[in-house]
């Protein structure tokens, strides 16, 4: 198995920032926008993002919600193993609102599709963005491209992108993994 380093943790934290305005050139002061990350590995980049926009870009009120789709997915009765679903975290109300999905990687797009049936439990949003760190683009199975990308990967089947997140104990990095 080899391992290369695609991200280190000074270029993760000038794409998060570099995120964030690209998000602020387009929503303004976010009065009439909300942020999703989709659970489990979404979460760490949305809380991020929200952070910088708060702390350093001033952004008042910002809404960010946490929202599981384990059981939404169109593969969750096809694993051996069982599910470990996470917690939904939405305290408020998206209809009428622009949403940005927040998610660590896209690779099929199967999570994606996912979350735009799950998000419906909370309103009809008036439009939908997905904000992405990683773009594997070769290998989407559904016609679905980010709006917002951190870095493009080739990355062919047999290898992984995996994200790695100070608040996992971890050095912020992004790493290919060939096995």
């Amino acid at each position: 198995m080899s391992q290369k380093v695609l991200l280190n943790a000074t270029e993760v934290n000038i794409i998060l920032h570099r995120l964030a305005c690209q998000l602020i050139e387009k929503h303004n002061d976010f009065s009439n926008t909300v942020l999703v990350g989709l659970q489990p590995r979404g979460k760490y980049l949305a809380q991020r993002i929200a952070k910088i926009l708060k702390e350093e870009y001033k952004i008042k009120d910002l809404k960010l919600g946490l929202l599981d789709i384990t059981f939404y997915r169109d593969d969750f009765r096809r694993s051996d193993k069982p599910l470990e679903a996470n917690t939904t975290e939405i305290n408020f109300v998206v209809e009428n609102k622009n949403v940005v999905f927040i998610d660590d990687v896209l690779y099929t797009g199967r999570s994606i599709r996912a979350a735009l049936t799950a998000i419906q439990s909370f309103g009809r949003p008036e439009e939908i963005e997905l904000l992405t760190l990683i773009d594997r683009r070769f290998s989407r199975h559904l016609p679905i491209q980010p709006n917002y990308r951190g870095r493009q990967v080739d990355a062919i089947n047999k290898e992984k992108v995996i994200v790695q997140w100070q608040e996992q104990g971890e050095e912020d990095a992004v790493y290919l993994i060939n096995n």
